[in-house]
Formats: structure tokens, C-alpha cells, sequence
């Protein structure tokens, strides 16, 4: 008996088992059933690690579906067998998924020796510049932070948050109705709930009113145009499978009371291209969206069309390769200051899909991350701000999430800064004849920043008292006035005076300062001593000491524009007349010389000298009451309007 023939038998069942799995894959990767395809490839996988076809096609689902981060391992086998370009650089992007930087750059760097195409060793390179780039990115508002919106998510699928007259709209594969083929997840359907912000009635979602949720057919990404009177979704509208589902935009119309039945939109173009992701710019008048039309820089591309005559919307144009790449662009997001976000696979990021804003700056687009916070090594999408830029959604698909593609809410939870007051007190006071002070009230008193700009005034109340709540940290001056008195101005600093903000506890901290402004009267012709003003003997130069006396004479003359002085210099009774009138003279014209240096003009002032014609203490005999003669004064002589 031939023992042989029943193992030839069961080979050969086993083999046409493989083949019959393998014919059936094919055909299930063909028609876009990605999920269906890996679960039978993986019935041979388990019988034939290594089939080159059945790894091949597992690899190239995952990749398909957008998961190709599952997809290294089957990438690893296939170039175990067969190196390529296509094997080299989709490995790299697993491992850029995995947030395997290094790994992914050599993986790149590999792919670059199996092809001379031009375009591709151009990908390649900046697949690697990217990864260089990658470890340089600083988020834009460090103090963002992105929540999991578990109440809204399911296990299933929930993305593209966008808000709308106090509702928030969203996809998402809850409900029921079917299992998409391609993801193993539901059919997507579009939903609402009432929100304020990111607050969002999640006990009461109900699918959208204004339009049937087709059942088989996935309804993704929604704009609502910013008067509410367009709605605009991507929709599945074939069974036939490429690289992507075919997705065509459909819009409805606000007439007569109701939305009008979706129609297929003319900026498709051709059915079977993939369009999706639509955005309306803030003045309703362009639509945003993504395409894969050809004539494009990589996989999807962001175009736009604008309103046309008839409503509808045409002249699709490309956005450029400023924005677009080789890579995928999708999920547009005009701003009102002309900011414009969207997703990439393409610029420098974390790892699949990242967020990215491009503004205006000198003539040119600059394109940044928006950083850490915001994306990860999975796909962060779909960015919609509800009060910009401190709150609103993304959608992800990091690990953590409750599902597959999760709504995020982000918030700005900058600490508010604590505060501290500072509360001047300024009490005004005037000097009497006998020489002590005394409550001015009524006195005006203006407040003035370092560079000089009035920021506050006031008058003192009847006990001379006022207050001024000043900024910490800065100089100020304070000039006060009133009939009757000269005028005076004093800097105030509160610089050292308060709390060092690492010392603060509370969130709003008082400091309460306190100073005194004294006026003195301004009577026409009375004299008034300057203290202090030495010469050497024989000698009118002003000496240093004296400067700084005169200096405050030159004060009072800026305080007091409106007054005309007599500066008069007087000497002690020793020496003849004539000798101390003409050193005298000398001494008052040289303090009247330095005035004018100082910008005081001249016609304000008058030098007088008085020589011993004046002397305070007849018959002095002390050294200390000849000082007492010898003395230099002013005196207001004219008061000008």
C-alpha cells in the first residue's frame, strides 16, 4: 500500500486551500475591503508566515486604510525576500508612525538605493529633512491642552467637529446599519447635539434632520456655510474601491423653508475622483477641499472654488506647492485673520496626519506644526476653533483614545496671571509763614507714565487726600498746582516696591504707598533763599555744590512756566561797596548763566547784585553770621497769564 499517497493528498488540498484564500483576498483587496482582505491573508499567514502575497497584501491594507503603523512587520518579511523602493520607504513610514525617528530616517535612506526616478529619491529626501526637522518643533501655545471628549466618543468612529448656530456637528459610525468593509467599522453618519463652545449636550445627539443618513454608504466631513443656508458633506457614492473610496461633495440648500435633497456638486469634476473635507472661508463665498484629481503635487491635494453667479461653485483652483506635498493635505480651515489651518502627511511631523496653520509673514507663506500638544505619531485632524485660538476640536487617533478617530477638545489653561495693585495715597500739603504745613485742599495733581503721557489726574478732597492706582515696576511723575502756589512736579517710582511675582500668594495682592507733595506760596517780590550756594573767595564761578542748589531753582522754573524771577546774590559787610556790588553782580549773573544752560530762557530772569545793601544782621561779628548775609535769593517778580 503506497503510505505516501494520503500526505500528497492533504498537500495538495492545503495548497489549493491557499490558493483559493489567496485568489478570494485579492479580489476583497480589489474591491476595497481592507479589513476583510487582512483577515483572510492572515489564514494563510498562519499556515505560511513567509507567502510573499499574503504579507504583501496584509502590508498594503493596513497602509490603505490608514493604519500604517500595523503595516511594519509584513514590510519587514517582504524585504527579508525582495528589496525595494516601495518596501524601504512604506517601512519608514511605519516606523514615523511608531514615533521610530531614527529607525524611519535609515529606513528612507534605504529606499533611495532602489530607484532613480527623480520624483521618488525627491521624496525620500524629504521624508528625511522632515525627521532632522521633527525634534526642532516648539508648540505654538505651549499652555493648550487636548482632552478626550469620552462622553461624545464611542468605540466605533467620531470625527470633524464643527459648530454652528449653537449646535455641534459631527461624523460619526454609531447607530448601526452595517459594517464598512474596508475598516471592519460601522457605516459613517452625520449627527448633532446642542453645544455652547466645547460644551456639548451629549445626552441628546440625534442624526441631522435636514438630510436622510444614506444607509451603505459612508456620509463624512460637513461645512456649514456662516449664514447657515448651505450645507455641504463628502459622501461615498459607488461601490468601486481604489486607493481610496470614491467620495464626491453634495450640497443642500436652504429654500422655501427647507433644505433641498443633496446634490452632486459640479466642482467634483469626474465622479470618480476622491473629493472631501470641505471648509467654507468666513465670507461664505470659497470652498476648501480635498482632492486626489490629477494635476496635483502628491496624493490628496487642498483646492478651493468659488461661488459662482447661478450659487453653485467653480474655477477649482490648486493651492500650491506651498501648501501641498507629496504627501496627503486635507481638512482646510480659514480663519477670519487669514490664517489658514490643515492636516498633513507631508510637512515636517510627528508621525501620520499632523495639524499645521500657514499665515502671511513679508510676502511670504511660512507653514508651522502646531507642535506637540496638539499632534501625535497617529493622524491629527479636522481642527475647528470655538473661540479663537483658546478652545475648540481636533480629531485624533492616538493611542488612549475610547475608539478608532476620537473628537478632542482643546483649551488655553495659561494660569491667569496674579495681580497686584498698587494704590498711591498723595496727601497735599502747603507751607505757612511760621514755617510748618498745613492741609491744601483743592490742589490739582495730574499722573504722567515714564514716557511722559498723562494717564490720570485728580483734585485732593478737603482733607488734602487723593489716591492713584499705579502699575508695578515703573517710573511715573506727579505734578501738582494751585492758584496761589507754585507749582511742583516729583518722580515716583514703584519699582522694588512691591512683591516679587514668585512671592505672590493670593491672586490679586494690594500694596498701598503713601507720599506727601508740599506747595509753597507764590507772593509776588518775596524773597526766597537758596540754601547752600558757595563760591570760592573772590571767585563767581559756579562750583559744583552750588549746581546742585540751582538745579533745583531750575525744577521750580519748569514747574511755574508763567512766573518771571529776580535771581539777586548779596555779600557780608566786610570789603568796600564797590568791590562787593561788583562781586556780587558777578555771582548773580553767573547763577542767572547757568540757568539759561539749563533752558531756562532768559528773558525770565534778572540778575541783581546787591553787594552788603541788604545785609539780614547789621553788625555781624561771627564768621557764622557773615554766612547769614552772604546768600544768594530769587524772587518772582512778574506772574504771567
Amino acid at each position: 500500500m503506497n503510505r505516501g499517497l494520503p500526505f500528497l493528498l492533504i498537500l495538495l488540498i492545503l495548497i489549493s486551500g491557499c490558493k483559493s484564500l489567496e485568489q478570494k483576498g485579492i479580489g476583497q483587496f480589489g474591491a476595497g475591503e481592507y479589513q476583510i482582505a487582512i483577515a483572510t491573508f492572515n489564514q494563510i499567514l498562519e499556515k505560511e508566515p513567509d507567502n510573499r502575497q499574503a504579507n504583501f497584501y496584509v502590508a498594503e491594507s493596513f497602509r490603505l486604510s490608514n493604519r500604517v503603523e500595523k503595516s511594519l512587520p509584513y514590510y519587514e518579511k517582504l524585504l527579508e525576500q525582495e528589496e525595494s523602493f516601495d518596501f524601504h520607504f512604506f517601512r519608514g513610514q511605519s516606523l514615523k508612525s511608531q514615533g521610530r525617528y531614527e529607525e524611519a530616517a535609515e529606513a528612507f535612506k534605504a529606499s533611495k538605493a532602489f530607484t532613480q526616478d527623480d520624483r521618488l529619491q525627491a521624496r525620500a529626501d524629504k521624508e528625511i529633512r522632515n525627521l532632522e526637522y521633527t525634534a526642532s518643533i516648539e508648540p505654538i501655545w505651549p499652555n493648550h491642552k487636548l482632552e478626550n471628549y469620552e462622553l461624545l466618543n464611542t468605540p466605533g468612529i467620531e470625527y470633524a467637529p464643527v459648530v454652528s448656530e449653537n449646535h455641534l456637528y459631527f461624523t460619526s459610525s454609531r447607530g448601526g446599519g452595517g459594517v464598512y468593509s474596508a475598516t471592519g467599522q460601522g457605516y459613517t453618519k452625520l449627527f448633532r447635539a446642542r453645544a455652547d463652545g466645547v460644551k456639548v449636550d451629549v445626552q441628546n445627539i440625534q442624526p441631522i434632520p435636514e438630510f436622510r443618513n444614506e444607509q451603505g454608504l459612508n456620509q463624512g466631513t460637513i461645512a456649514i456655510s456662516p449664514d447657515g443656508n448651505t450645507i455641504v458633506y463628502a459622501r461615498g457614492n459607488t461601490a468601486s474601491k481604489r486607493d481610496l473610496p470614491d467620495v464626491s461633495l453634495f450640497a443642500s440648500y436652504f429654500r422655501g423653508g427647507g433644505f433641498t435633497e443633496p446634490i452632486f456638486m459640479a466642482l467634483n469634476d469626474e465622479p470618480g475622483y476622491w473629493n472631501s473635507t470641505p471648509a467654507f472661508s468666513p465670507d461664505g463665498e470659497t470652498i476648501y477641499f480635498a482632492s486626489n484629481r490629477p494635476g496635483g503635487y502628491g496624493g490628496l491635494d487642498l483646492y478651493k472654488a468659488t461661488r459662482l453667479a447661478n450659487g453653485d461653485f467653480g474655477n477649482v483652483q490648486n493651492l500650491g506647492p506651498e501648501i501641498n506635498t507629496a504627501g496627503n493635505e486635507l481638512f482646510p480651515r480659514p480663519m477670519p485673520n487669514g490664517e489658514f489651518y490643515f492636516s498633513s502627511d507631508g510637512h515636517p511631523g510627528f508621525g501620520k496626519l499632523d495639524i499645521f496653520v500657514a499665515k502671511q509673514e513679508n510676502g511670504k507663506t511660512t507653514i508651522r506644526n502646531l507642535g506637540p500638544n496638539f499632534n501625535s505619531t497617529a493622524d491629527d485632524f479636522g481642527i475647528f476653533f470655538t473661540n479663537y485660538p483658546k478652545e475648540g476640536f481636533i480629531t485624533s487617533n492616538r493611542e488612549g483614545g475610547k475608539g478608532d478617530d476620537d473628537i478632542y477638545f482643546f483649551q488655553d489653561l495659561t494660569p491667569k496671571p496674579k495681580v497686584v495693585n498698587v494704590i498711591l495715597n498723595i496727601t497735599t500739603l502747603a507751607t505757612t509763614e511760621s514755617g510748618s504745613e498745613e492741609v491744601l485742599p483743592q490742589t490739582r495733581v495730574m499722573l504722567y507714565d515714564q514716557n511722559n503721557q498723562n494717564i490720570d489726574g485728580n483734585f485732593s478732597n478737603q482733607n488734602g487726600r487723593l489716591r492713584f492706582q499705579l502699575q508695578p515696576d515703573q517710573n511715573f511723575s506727579i505734578i501738582a498746582s494751585k492758584n496761589g502756589y507754585f507749582n511742583r512736579s516729583l518722580t515716583y517710582s514703584t519699582i522694588g516696591k512691591t512683591p516679587r511675582p514668585e512671592e505672590l500668594i493670593q491672586d490679586v495682592t494690594n500694596v498701598v504707598l503713601d507720599t506727601v507733595i508740599v506747595l509753597d506760596p507764590l507772593i509776588l517780590e518775596r524773597a526766597i533763599v537758596l540754601e547752600n550756594i558757595y563760591y570760592d573767595l573772590d571767585k563767581a564761578d559756579i562750583r559744583p555744590d552750588a549746581a546742585l542748589e540751582l538745579d533745583k531753582l531750575v525744577q521750580i522754573l519748569k514747574d511755574n512756566p508763567q512766573i518771571r524771577i529776580e535771581l539777586s546774590s548779596h555779600t557780608d559787610a566786610r570789603a568796600s561797596d564797590s568791590y562787593n556790588d561788583n562781586l556780587s553782580q558777578r555771582r548773580a549773573e553767573s547763577a542767572v548763566q547757568y540757568l539759561i544752560s539749563q533752558g531756562i530762557a532768559a528773558d525770565r530772569l534778572e540778575a541783581k547784585g546787591y553787594g552788603k545793601r541788604q545785609l539780614i544782621i547789621e553788625n555781624a561779628q561771627t564768621e557764622e553770621e557773615h554766612q547769614v548775609n552772604r546768600r544768594t535769593e530769587f524772587k518772582v517778580i512778574e506772574i504771567t497769564q
